[in-house]
C-alpha cells in the first residue's frame, strides 16, 4: 500500500518527480515525432499524459523515491530511479493497451520515455549534491582550510573513500586529507575524490619527505584499513615514530556518525588489538545461534573480564533466560544494569553466590534449571594464589566440580569450563590448580559419556567442555592494566624479565572461540571429543618488553627516555615463556584452524573424585603445607615447596 510523504521536504521531492515524469512523456512524444506531434488529437494526448503520470505517481509511492536524501544521493539512489521508471513504462503499457490499444502512439516512445524519465529524475538530484558539496569546499576555504591538520592515509582498501568523503561533508571536520599510500602499485598515480595516490607503503619516507618541501607535510598518519595484520601495524608505528608523526586508526563507517558537539575526532589511537592483531577466525555462527537462541544459560563468573563478555555475546543470541552469577556484589550489578540496557526483553536473572559452597551452587542450578552453564569463575592472579594457595585450591578446583556435579546432577545438557595455559605444566599453585580442574572435568566428561540422560533416552549425559587459551588484553590478570597505571603515573614500567613471553588474544576473539567451541560437533578425523580440551590459537608469543615499549610509544612518548622499563626479576610461580599443549599432547586439527585439541591423560572419575574430596579436607581446615603436598600429587608436573611425591603417589597421579 502507498505510503504518502509526511515531511515537507518529502513532500515536495514527491511533487518534483511526478512533475518530471509528466513533462519525460511529453518530451518522449516530441522527441519521437518532432513537429508531427502537433497532429496528433489533444484529448489523446492528454489521455496518455495524465495517465502516465498518474501511474508513476503511484509507483513512485510504492518505491519510496521520495525517500532519498538529495544531499546525500549516490548510486543505491540512481538504481531506485531506474527501478521506478522501469515499473512505470511496464505498468503503462498492457494498461493503457487495454484501454486505447495504443491507438496512434509509436512503440520507440516507451524506450525514450524511460531514459528521459531516468535523466529528469536524477539530474537534480546530483546538481544539488555537487552544488552542496562545492558549496562546502568553498566555505571550509572561507574558514581557513589551511588550518585543518593534514593527514596522510595509509591503504587505498574500504575504508579510504569513506574517510575522504565524510571529513568533507563535515564542516567542522579537524582534518584534511593530502594523499594516500596504496597496497598496491596498481593504484599509484590515481585519484580517489580528487585526493592523489602518491605511492605505495614501502615508499612512505620518501612521499613524507616530498609533501614537506611542498608545505603540506602530514601531521597525522591514519591507517583506514579495517583489517591489516598486526605485524604490518607494528613495523608502521616503528617508522612513523622514526618520522616523528603519530600514527592512528580510521573509524568504520557506522562510528562517523557519532554526534560532534564535543569536537570528537573522527579518528581514533592505535590500539594494543592493531598491534596484536591476526587474521579473523572464520566462526560458525549458526551452530553457535543453535547452540544460545531460546534456550536457558547460566555464567559464573559473570562479572569478570571473561565472564561479561560471555553474557554479552550470549544476550545477543537470543536466549531464552539468563542467569548471572557471581560472588561480587558490585560486578555482579554492573554487568547485570548493562544487559538490561543493552537488551530490555531479555530475562536476566542475578544471583550472589560463591562457587566454593556446594548447597548454594545445588540450588541455584536447581532452582534456575539452565540448559548450559559456562563456568568463568576462578582466581587467576599468579602472584595472588601463591600467597593465598587455599583459596585458590577452593575455588578453582572445588569450585569448580562443584558446578560440574551439580550441572551433572540437574540434568543440564553442556557445562564449558574456562582454563588457562598456566595449566600446562604448571610452576605456579594457580596453574596446578588449574591443570586439577581440567582433569576433573575431563573425568567427568568421559564417565558422562557412557551414561544415558535422565528423561532423554538415547542421549548422553552431561557434555562437559573445556577451554584453554592464554592472556586477554585488558582483563585484570593482565599485564596491560598495570603498564596503563604506571603510564599515568609517568613511570617506569615493571617488567620481570626481559625474555618473558606471553600469548595475548582480545576478550572479543576469545568468547568467540569459547562460544565456537561449545558448539563443535565430532568430526571422524577427531574421533570423540569426551574428554579432550579445546585449545584456542593465539598466534606467536608476544615479548613483554615488547608489549612495553609499544604501549609507552602507544602514549606519544619515546621509550628509556620519557618513559624507563625496569626488569624486577620473576615473581613466585611465574615462568618465562608458558605453552598451549603439555609435550605429551598432540595437537588435534580441526575444521577450524583457531581451534584445535588436547588429548591429555584422564583418570577414573571415582578414584579421582576421593582425591579431591581429601583435598577439601585439607584446604577448609586451612592446612596449607597437607594442601600443597597433596596438590603436588594430583598434578605431578607441579610441585609445591618442600612437597616430595613417593614414587607409588606418582604413579598413581599419571594417570591424572
Amino acid at each position: 500500500m502507498p505510503v504518502l510523504p509526511k515531511s515537507r521536504r518529502a513532500v515536495l521531492a514527491f511533487l518534483h518527480d511526478v512533475t518530471m515524469a509528466a513533462l519525460s512523456f511529453a518530451m518522449a512524444m516530441y522527441l519521437r515525432l518532432g513537429e508531427a506531434v502537433l497532429g496528433y488529437e489533444p484529448r489523446l494526448i492528454l489521455l496518455y499524459c495524465v495517465a502516465f503520470t498518474a501511474i508513476a505517481a503511484v509507483i513512485f509511492l510504492l518505491t519510496g523515491l521520495y525517500r532519498g536524501i538529495w544531499r546525500y544521493a549516490s548510486l543505491p539512489d540512481l538504481i531506485n530511479i531506474a527501478r521506478a521508471a522501469t515499473l512505470t513504462e511496464l505498468v503503462f503499457l498492457p494498461v493503457m493497451f487495454f484501454f486505447t490499444r495504443l491507438d496512434a502512439l509509436p512503440r520507440s516512445i516507451l524506450l525514450i520515455d524511460w531514459l528521459v524519465l531516468i535523466a529528469l529524475l536524477g539530474a537534480p538530484r546530483l546538481g544539488y549534491r555537487i552544488f552542496k558539496d562545492r558549496g562546502l569546499d568553498h566555505l571550509l576555504e572561507r574558514n581557513g582550510r589551511a588550518a585543518r591538520i593534514p593527514v596522510l592515509l595509509i591503504s587505498t582498501k574500504e575504508g579510504a573513500d569513506s574517510f575522504i568523503r565524510e571529513t568533507a561533508r563535515d564542516p567542522d571536520a579537524l582534518y584534511r586529507v593530502v594523499g594516500i599510500l596504496s597496497d598496491t602499485s596498481a593504484r599509484v598515480g590515481r585519484e580517489i575524490y580528487g585526493i592523489p595516490v602518491l605511492g605505495t607503503l614501502d615508499r612512505l619516507e620518501q612521499v613524507v619527505a616530498d609533501l614537506d618541501r611542498r608545505g603540506r607535510r602530514p601531521q597525522k598518519l591514519v591507517i583506514t584499513a579495517q583489517a591489516m595484520p598486526g605485524a604490518e601495524v607494528r613495523r608502521l608505528l616503528d617508522r612513523a615514530e622514526t618520522l616523528a608523526i603519530p600514527l592512528a586508526r580510521a573509524p568504520r563507517s557506522t562510528e562517523f556518525q557519532q554526534t560532534r558537539a564535543d569536537n570528537a575526532r573522527p579518528i581514533e589511537p592505535i590500539a594494543l588489538e592493531d598491534l596484536l592483531g591476526r587474521p579473523q577466525a572464520v566462526l560458525d555462527r549458526e551452530g553457535v545461534v543453535r547452540l544460545i537462541r531460546g534456550r536457558c544459560v547460566l555464567v559464573t563468573g559473570a562479572g569478570g573480564t571473561i565472564g561479561s563478555e560471555l553474557t554479552r555475546q550470549i544476550a545477543a543470541l537470543a536466549p531464552d533466560r539468563l542467569v548471572l552469577v557471581d560472588s561480587s556484589e558490585f560486578l555482579l550489578y554492573s554487568i547485570d544494569g548493562e544487559l538490561r540496557e543493552r537488551w530490555p526483553g531479555l530475562s536476566i536473572r542475578p544471583l550472589l553466590a560463591d562457587v566454593r559452597d556446594r548447597h548454594r551452587i545445588e540450588a541455584v542450578i536447581g532452582g534456575e534449571q539452565p540448559q548450559i552453564v559456562f563456568h568463568a569463575a576462578a582466581l587467576k592472579h599468579v602472584p595472588m594464589v601463591e600467597a593465598n594457595p587455599v583459596e585458590g585450591v577452593l575455588t578453582n578446583v572445588i569450585g569448580t566440580r562443584n558446578v560440574a556435579e551439580a550441572a551433572r546432577a540437574h540434568g543440564v545438557s553442556q557445562m564449558v569450563m574456562i582454563s588457562t595455559d598456566k595449566a600446562v605444566d604448571p610452576a605456579s599453585v594457580m596453574g596446578a590448580t588449574k591443570r586439577l580442574a581440567e582433569a576433573i572435568c575431563q573425568a567427568l566428561d568421559v564417565q558422562e559419556s557412557r551414561r544415558e540422560a535422565p528423561g532423554r533416552p538415547g542421549i548422553m549425559g552431561t557434555r562437559i567442555v573445556t577451554v584453554r587459551f592464554g592472556n586477554v588484553l585488558g582483563s585484570t590478570g593482565s599485564v596491560v592494566p598495570l603498564f596503563t597505571r604506571q603510564l599515568a603515573a609517568g613511570g617506569p614500567l615493571t617488567v620481570t624479565h626481559p625474555e618473558m613471553t606471553r600469548f595475548f588474544m582480545t576478550v572479543r576473539e576469545a568468547v568467540e572461540l569459547v562460544l565456537e567451541a561449545s558448539a563443535s560437533a565430532p568430526e571422524p578425523e577427531q574421533g570423540d571429543l569426551r574428554g579432550k580440551i579445546f585449545v584456542l590459537d593465539m598466534g606467536e608469543p608476544v615479548k613483554i618488553v615488547d608489549l612495553a615499549r609499544q604501549m609507552i610509544r602507544l602514549a606519544g612518548l619515546t621509550p628509556d627516555r620519557d618513559i624507563k622499563i625496569d626488569f624486577i626479576g620473576l615473581r613466585p610461580g611465574e615462568k618465562l615463556h608458558e605453552a598451549l599443549f603439555h609435550g605429551a599432547e598432540a595437537p588435534i586439527p580441526t575444521v577450524n584452524p583457531a581451534l584445535r585439541l588436547a588429548a591429555p591423560r584422564t583418570a577414573d572419575y571415582a578414584v579421582l573424585a576421593r582425591s579431591v574430596d581429601e583435598l577439601e579436607e585439607h584446604a577448609r581446615a586451612g592446612r596449607e603445607i597437607r594442601t600443597l603436598d597433596l596438590l603436588g600429587r594430583l598434578v605431578p608436573e607441579y610441585h609445591a615447596p618442600g612437597a616430595i611425591p613417593s614414587p607409588a603417589a606418582t604413579a598413581s597421579a599419571a594417570r591424572v
